[in-house]
């Protein structure tokens, strides 16, 4: 036996299995030391690739533990600079590779070779390296065992060639984009994937059972390199752009007269700390080059959610994930999680506020970034750490009114700060962490900025921890929780705004356990959640209880839905995973889920199932319905009492088609019928693939909601004792909304790419029958106009349209006016984007950025009018070119 295990290794890239399970598991890889120069060209003509390879893969998919229709092969080696990945992809048929071609990190269905390495050897993260039949490129990095993130770009090579035998790869991956502790000598995990694209086929080398967790801890030992040093690297990113604005403006405005030039520069670096951290800082930061943001018409009270899309901030996000370790499930109703790290916060839209209503403005579009780094890596005992310092800075909207300019500041210089770590013990069978963010605004001492005193928090603490442990020995089971504080301080009046905003409505009435501290200048209030998820097996089991306490806050450097929420559920189901003439794999949920608020109102529960298949053509279908019974809203009234939910029915349809084929169909359909309204919304996606190298996908939707119950505003009347002094005025709300996402992916070669993305939205709200909330606990109203009371329209010699409501006519009660909610908004958004990575790590983008809208004070929805009136609208447009060049030191 050591002899046979001797010669294994002197034979150079082997594998060694065990024979004690069905999946044969490899004991360990071997790495040869290349002596020779690598040409990353595909071919497989070097000597080191000349010994036999890895074989031994497994299906994963779609027959889990057989053998692969088609044979593997793999190599493993390396020099003093770099790894070297090759592997034949032998194949029947070679004239039925798919060969489709995508620009980097493309989700798309096609022939892939994927390689994992875990260079920490930690068995939770690493990185992964991927190269189509056709040269396509994706990379990314892996953590928490199970997951997986595309944000990260790393500079390596990767070339494919097909042949009569089927397909070649070949890889070389720097050291200086792999951190990894130094040693004499190295042991690494790494685990491969194939797809064969035309049959769904998933085959890897170690495989996580489709009825368990767990992926990189699974991976294969990699040994054989040795006398390796980390590099201390430096890489050096500067960039050049010249951006010209052409936009909308009003005649005799003295700040835009419709055009101008703007030329800027800046630079990322990359400096590598040791052999396991990574400092990266930026300077000057440029991201025209990211897709724009979609419009959205929000009617609701609570702020928007937009995802991160700018490079420097999502590459390694995955460092600043918390609460999210251990488990590889997190189920959720109605549980509005918090993010103790929202980046976009960071380069926000200044907050200030004007004390003037000026004849003509200029804002800025956002806040400078002067500068931000981050630090990410390993330190200590195997401690995952990451740091964010950010320093962001005053803007000044700049007015003119009757012909007097003046100067605002709508936003201070502040600083961010963002700490976390986290490690896991015990084999990964515990896990723990800790958060710590800070924000701190400097006013200016000459009272420039005084106005924002009262509008801003002036700073703000909030730290965490959170972590896992596994119940049993055979990590069935898992238990995670995070809990955390946080702490903001500001003036009297901003303290009081910031009590009675919607994130936690400290001025409810009729919830004794609340109140307004008017004097104070600080806030602080904590959250946490535990959860329950059973990991392997048929059968699922998730369960878990949150809270989140009324004056928890974290929207400084985070984002908060909602405050003043404790939250449960507890959910089963079974899966059906293996095989069969009729389906791939079945599964069904059922789920009891409630939420209360600290006072102990039910804000919400119900009973959900859902269920999914796919059958054996990859056609997959996903369906759920969900009761709520009578609950109670303790959020309609923006802050006034309590008011009753009836009874509501919620159902949803999703399909997908075979990505395979050339043309791709999904839809998903809702319905809820109840809680005061009726909610219907469908949505289509066709994605057209005319050519191996060109995707076109449409995927218009449509919504018409009625709301029985759509808040229009409050007053003030003391004769509305039943409602503690105030008047809740709600209407009936029809809205429609059709809107469509239109992308269009051209790839010429793996490294030059067109992206044109364009979202067309036309949505109308038909405001009716208004009236006043005559109860708390109740869904009880009194349309204005009826028994005395009144509700007059008033047109004005502009056509402004206002309504004036009074409770009892002629009486005492005081009337209230407010403009006319009707609305009908239009708008189209889109940009084009050509990227030519003309060099590894190197870039030059042309962009494009189209935006139009239009609005009037219509409730009625007509297409051809509305269609009309957005083609008809004058566009901001805005050209950009950023050229970027990439050293390596």
């Amino acid at each position: 036996m050591r002899l046979f295990f001797s010669c294994a290794l002197i034979l150079g890239p082997s594998i060694l299995s065990a024979n004690s399970d069905s999946l044969s598991v490899p004991l360990q890889m071997q790495a040869v030391r290349a002596n020779e120069t690598m040409t990353i060209d595909g071919l497989l003509t070097e000597s080191v690739w000349q010994n036999p390879g890895l074989r031994g893969f497994k299906q994963r998919l779609p027959f889990e533990g057989a053998l692969p229709s088609q044979e593997t092969e793999v190599w493993i080696a390396y020099d003093d600079e770099a790894l070297y990945v090759a592997a034949r992809m032998h194949d029947t048929a070679p004239d039925s590779i798919i060969q489709t071609l995508g620009r980097r990190d493309a989700d798309i269905t096609a022939d892939w070779f994927q390689f994992y390495i875990d260079p920490y050897f930690d068995k939770r993260s690493g990185f992964y390296f991927a190269v189509s039949a056709v040269g396509s490129l994706q990379d990314g990095t892996l953590y928490n065992d199970d997951w997986d993130d595309n944000s990260w770009d790393g500079v390596w090579e990767g070339k494919a060639h097909i042949d009569s035998g089927g397909w070649t790869v070949e890889m070389r991956i720097p050291y200086s984009q792999l951190r990894f502790h130094q040693e004499e000598r190295y042991t690494w995990g790494v685990d491969f994937r194939r797809i064969i694209g035309r049959i769904n086929e998933r085959d890897f080398l170690v495989y996580t059972p489709l009825k368990e967790s767990g992926f990189v801890s699974r991976f294969v030992p990699l040994v054989g390199i040795d006398h390796v040093t980390p590099p201390q690297d430096l890489e050096i990113l500067p960039y050049i752009t010249s951006r010209a604005e052409y936009t909308q403006h009003s005649t005799g405005d003295p700040f835009n007269n419709g055009s101008r030039i703007l030329p800027g520069m800046g630079a990322d670096v990359k400096v590598g700390l040791g052999s396991s951290l990574t400092l990266s800082a930026t300077v000057n930061p440029d991201f025209g080059q990211v897709e724009v943001d979609p419009a959205v018409v929000n009617l609701s009270d609570v702020e928007s959610f937009f995802q991160e899309k700018r490079p420097f901030f999502i590459e390694g996000a995955n460092t600043f994930r918390f609460g999210r370790g251990g488990s590889s499930n997190y189920w959720s109703f109605n549980w509005s999680e918090p993010n103790f790290f929202y980046s976009r916060r960071i380069g926000r839209n200044p907050q200030g506020s004007l004390p003037i209503s000026p004849d003509y403005v200029d804002n800025p579009l956002g806040t400078h970034i002067l500068g931000a780094a981050k630090l990410t890596g390993k330190m200590g005992d195997n401690w995952n750490v990451g740091t964010i310092q950010a320093v962001t800075n005053r803007e000044f909207t700049s007015t003119q009114t009757a012909g007097v300019r003046d100067r605002y500041q709508v936003e201070p210089l502040t600083y961010y700060g963002l700490a976390r770590g986290q490690k896991d013990f015990n084999n990964g069978n515990q896990g723990f962490g800790a958060i710590a963010t800070v924000t701190k605004r400097f006013f200016n001492e000459d009272g420039s900025g005084n106005l924002l005193i009262d509008q801003i928090n002036n700073e703000a603490y909030v730290g965490g921890i959170d972590g896992w442990t596994f119940l049993d020995s055979d990590k069935d089971y898992v238990l995670t929780g995070w809990a955390g504080m946080s702490n903001v301080h500001g003036s009297p009046a901003r303290i009081t705004a910031l009590q009675t905003n919607s994130r936690h409505y400290l001025q409810r009435p009729d919830a004794s356990y609340l109140h307004v501290d008017s004097s104070a200048t600080s806030l602080t209030g904590y959250a946490g959640r535990l959860n329950l998820n059973k990991q392997k097996g048929p059968v699922m089991i998730n369960a878990a209880l949150g809270l989140i306490d009324p004056k928890f806050d974290v929207n400084d450097l985070g984002f908060l839905w909602r405050a003043d929420v404790v939250n449960y559920h507890a959910a089963v189901g079974y899966r059906w995973t293996d095989a069969t003439p009729y389906y791939n794999n079945v599964g069904l949920n059922a789920a009891f889920f409630g939420s209360t608020d600290f006072g102990g109102t039910k804000t919400w529960q119900g009973l959900f199932t859902n269920g999914w298949f796919e059958l054996p053509n990859f056609y997959n279908f996903s369906w759920s319905f969900a009761y709520n019974p009578y609950t109670y809203d303790i959020r309609n009234t923006r802050g006034g009492p309590t008011m009753l939910s009836p009874i509501g029915r919620e159902w949803d349809f999703n399909f997908n088609s075979d990505s395979r084929k050339s043309l791709v169909m999904s839809a998903f359909g809702f319905t809820y019928i109840g809680g005061g309204g009726l909610q219907n919304y469908a949505e289509v996606d066709a994605q057209f693939k005319p050519a191996a190298n060109v995707s076109l996908t449409i995927g218009p939707s449509y919504s018409h909601n009625y709301n029985e119950s759509q808040w229009v505003t409050s007053y003030s009347d003391p004769t509305a004792t039943a409602t503690y002094g105030s008047r809740y005025v709600f209407a009936f709300l029809e809205q429609t909304t059709l809107s469509a996402n239109i992308r269009l992916d051209w790839t010429f070669t793996p490294q030059l790419s067109l992206q044109l993305f364009a979202q067309p939205l036309i949505s109308s709200g038909d405001y009716s029958d208004y009236k006043d909330f005559q109860q708390p606990r109740t869904f009880n109203f009194k349309k204005f106009g009826d028994a005395g009371s009144t509700l007059t329209k008033t047109v004005s010699a502009t056509g402004d349209v206002s309504y004036t409501f009074d409770a009892d006519g002629n009486g005492p009660a005081p009337s209230y006016t407010v403009s006319d909610p009707n609305f009908n908004f239009r708008s189209l958004r889109g940009n084009a984007v050509l990227r030519w990575e003309y060099r590894p790590g190197s870039t030059i983008y042309l962009v494009w950025t189209q935006s139009r809208s239009d609005v009037e004070s219509v409730g009625d929805f007509e297409f051809s009018h509305s269609f009309s009136r957005l083609v008809g609208a004058q566009p901001d447009n805005i050209f950009l070119v950023k050229f970027s060049y990439w050293w390596n030191m």
